[in-house]
């Protein structure tokens, strides 16, 4: 579905800072070992795009990410969505992400039960998605989107830089693409949703959120090495 926003209004983020901890990878143990990996989340990003911004409150100006999203109704067919000027759109890799393509996928995330291949809506009747589920698509009634994500990493650790940047690039597309599957599998748990049930279901997910980060441990999709 495609939805206009207006121009000045905030998207549905925390209207504070968040911090979030992230487990070191084993290649970067020369590397403080908590500091560096512990971001904040800045709030109050404006939409359209919809940007969370996460700083390094060790490394300051020196380590942050950026996520800006569009999301546009077409097939992944617009060129420089998010406006870029000419000489850093072609510096921009461009990394299609097919939800339906299982070698896309790391092993140790595969599930057969999150997998659009093999999923069917009883609900609504969509899927599985096949080899040229973008043609039948493209072909039919029914709406579709792309989400187009512009990451930005910026590490500045001499010696570092580079394989720091790359590893988390990689990371971030492994994210968007379980995600975006995950989302399209659960489609019968959320389609009938109301948007007072959403914003209910983010204050809770945010409380037990709040909770685990001050008295559990690190969780969440542990990093693979780059």
């Amino acid at each position: 579905m495609n939805r206009t926003k207006k121009k000045g209004r905030r998207a549905n983020i925390p209207t504070k800072s968040t911090t979030y901890t992230a487990r070191c990878p084993a290649s970067f143990r020369c590397l403080p070992q908590r500091e560096p990996w512990s971001f904040t989340r800045k709030p109050g990003m404006p939409i359209p795009t919809a940007a969370p911004f996460f700083q390094n409150e060790y490394m300051k100006d020196d380590f942050f990410i950026k996520i800006e999203t569009w999301h546009k109704p077409d097939m992944g067919t617009t060129d420089n969505p998010h406006g870029l000027p000419p000489e850093e759109w072609e510096e921009t890799e461009v990394v299609p992400i097919d939800i339906a393509d299982r070698s896309q996928v790391d092993d140790v995330d595969y599930k057969p039960e999150e997998d659009p291949a093999l999923f069917h809506s009883e609900k609504t009747g969509r899927g599985p998605l096949g080899p040229g589920w973008k043609k039948e698509l493209h072909n039919s009634n029914c709406p579709y989107m792309t989400a187009y994500k512009l990451v930005t990493v910026h590490f500045r650790w001499w010696g570092l830089q580079g394989r720091v940047e790359n590893f988390i690039h990689k990371q971030e597309k492994r994210l968007f693409t379980n995600f975006h599957r995950q989302l399209f599998c659960w489609l019968d748990r959320w389609v009938d949703l109301t948007m007072d049930d959403i914003r209910r279901m983010e204050e809770e997910t945010q409380r037990e959120l709040d909770q685990m980060r001050n008295e559990g441990s690190v969780r969440g999709m542990k990093a693979g090495e780059d």
